[in-house]
């Protein structure tokens, strides 16, 4: 899968609304932004994502954020792998995270995973954020 400009967006909103303690917000629909939200929401940092259509043939995705005792979960989200910029990782590459407590998203040739188990197929990718 490509990183195009629509998932640096998200990103962008995504930390955007966490800092304004925003309950939820919207993003651009593509396949690549609904498995990084599906990563984000196994790995629980996100509660929910519910794609929705605005008008015929414009879809976008309601995403909504987690916060515990008042405090956003994502601490941190960083694009790694930008438009002008991209960042290829081999599995040898791929180091831990803040201590193991954060998690790299990469697109792999089996779909968007967490690198931890990105690490145990032993397949490497194009890392698309940190998040911590």
């Amino acid at each position: 899968m490509s990183f195009n400009c629509a998932t640096s967006d998200m990103i962008a909103t995504l930390k955007n609304g966490q800092q304004g303690r925003i309950a939820e917000v919207t993003v651009v629909s593509n396949s690549l932004n609904k498995s990084v939200l599906q990563v984000l929401q196994n790995e629980g940092f996100i509660n929910a994502y519910e794609e929705v259509e605005i008008r015929k043939g414009i879809r976008k995705i309601n995403v909504t954020l987690k916060y515990h005792s008042g405090q956003p979960v994502i601490q941190q989200i960083k694009r790694v792998s930008k438009p002008g910029r991209r960042v290829y990782s081999h599995i040898s590459g791929l180091k831990q995270n803040f201590n193991g407590l954060g998690v790299k998203i990469i697109s792999t040739s089996r779909g968007v995973l967490p690198d931890y188990e990105a690490r145990k197929l032993n397949v490497g990718g194009e890392v698309i954020c940190e998040v911590f």
